[in-house]
């Protein structure tokens, strides 16, 4: 699966959006067990977490993601987190705040649907965001430059740096639509009644921007894919392939570590029997 990890300098423009896997609805069947058999002994061993980082474009397909390929891992296991607009709250702590206090804790898989990368995304696209966060250095949009954004960029990756080292597992997918098959998804939200929900005036908006977010995700995969927190471009015009090309790296990745559940303590193992007498007895 190395084929989809960022690792030099990509230009999404040739970056293909579409792959068809062959019964890949059926073999994600399989994969996704194996993901759920994995934590599950990850989390006995207590000793690493997991950080599922999605992003995308809007109707990129994250939602469905989720909950097609976390189907098999316990309901305790992984938690999922979406990140819309910043709260008053959060507005009062710095930018990064809100998706530390939500990080995994060890044995768990956590999942950021939007992530702390909105931070040099949305923030750039729509940069008087930014002054909502009162940061004394910016006083007005003139304040916002390049090396503003290419600063905070190099600060999350010193923060998924720190949590790596602290044994989170890190991965990172951006979810690659073509801008044809996001005019088809969103033209289904308005034709199916049972969508209607889903849509909003704001998509449209949002979509005329579609070049500008293509360059800052550009930027972004560039910058911030490491060996240690990669991106994987992933092609999604195909929903069941793309889960199934996720769900695939992740177990891929998952495996190299060698999870082991805890052995029972040696004075404990010379008891088993005496407790199984016991609770026979009862």
């Amino acid at each position: 699966m190395n084929n989809y990890q960022v690792k030099n300098n990509i230009k999404l423009k040739n970056i293909s959006t579409i792959e068809l896997v062959k019964d890949a609805g059926r073999r994600l069947k399989k994969v996704r067990k194996e993901i759920g058999k994995l934590q599950n002994t990850m989390y006995a061993e207590a000793k690493y977490s997991v950080l599922i980082c999605l992003q995308g474009m809007d109707t990129s397909g994250k939602d469905s993601l989720i909950k097609e390929v976390f189907k098999d891992v316990n309901a305790q296991g992984v938690v999922v987190h979406s990140f819309k607009g910043p709260s008053e709250d959060e507005l009062k702590h710095d930018y990064i705040w809100r998706h530390y206090i939500a990080l995994p804790e060890r044995g768990k898989i956590g999942v950021f649907n939007r992530t702390h990368y909105e931070n040099v995304l949305v923030t750039r696209v729509h940069p008087a965001y930014i002054l909502g966060e009162n940061i004394p250095s910016i006083k007005s949009l003139d304040d916002l430059n390049d090396d503003f954004y290419h600063q905070r960029m190099e600060e999350i990756n010193n923060f998924e740096k720190h949590i790596a080292d602290n044994g989170t597992i890190i991965l990172k997918f951006f979810l690659n639509l073509s801008k044809q098959e996001q005019k088809n998804r969103l033209l289904r939200r308005l034709d199916l009644k049972e969508k209607n929900w889903k849509f909003s005036p704001g998509d449209l908006k949002e979509r005329k921007l579609w070049d500008q977010y293509q360059d800052c995700y550009q930027e972004i995969l560039n910058r911030t894919s490491k060996e240690h927190a990669p991106w994987f471009v992933v092609p999604a015009d195909d929903k069941p392939t793309v889960r199934l090309i996720v769900a695939q790296i992740i177990l891929e990745n998952l495996r190299k570590y060698n999870f082991k559940e805890p052995e029972l303590p040696e004075k404990y193992k010379a008891e088993i029997e005496n407790y199984r007498i016991q609770l026979h007895k009862e």
